[in-house]
């Protein structure tokens, strides 16, 4: 069974929110190398690598559907912020759109009762899920910081002993 045409515009407009997000959060990096938070700027490029990911697995997909991946301009992102929790507090909501988007492909093959792309977008609501909880958690962290260089500078080495899942 291919994939419908109501579907494919949606992976395919996922594909681009994926590439978005990869070029979003490798200009946050460019940000945080900027202002001296190595840290905060491996955990960036590392998400960045993680959302090219995504869209490739999305990429795949179509293609193994049956489907013809459409590639869409990929907007330019923010290159400047006001501090460190206001990269975050947009990470932590761009990350719910991202899920406001994989839920509505969700209703969507649901109601056309697609039950390869219903198991397929079921991981990425999973993993959306622990990304928001991740994001809202430093966000958090961030908060309880305020204003104080010390322990920021704590959080950023922290920060930089992220490393790529496999």
């Amino acid at each position: 069974m291919s994939i419908s045409q109501a579907l494919l515009d949606q992976f395919n407009g996922q594909i681009n929110r994926e590439l978005y997000s990869s070029y979003l959060y490798l200009s946050m990096a460019a940000y945080f190398e900027a202002n001296n938070l190595r840290g905060f700027a491996n955990w960036m490029k590392i998400q960045g690598d993680e959302e090219r990911d995504h869209a490739m697995r999305f990429y795949e997909f179509v293609n193994n559907r049956g489907g013809h991946v459409t590639l869409d301009k990929i907007d330019k992102p923010p290159a400047s912020w006001d501090s460190t929790l206001a990269v975050f507090e947009a990470t932590h909501k761009h990350e719910q759109a991202i899920s406001a988007a994989i839920n509505s492909m969700v209703d969507i093959a649901i109601g056309q009762k697609d039950y390869a792309s219903q198991s397929f977008l079921m991981t990425f609501v999973d993993e959306q899920v622990e990304e928001e909880a991740q994001v809202a958690e430093i966000v958090n962290r961030l908060k309880l910081i305020g204003t104080s260089t010390g322990t920021l500078f704590w959080l950023d080495k922290e920060m930089g002993k992220r490393t790529a899942s496999a």
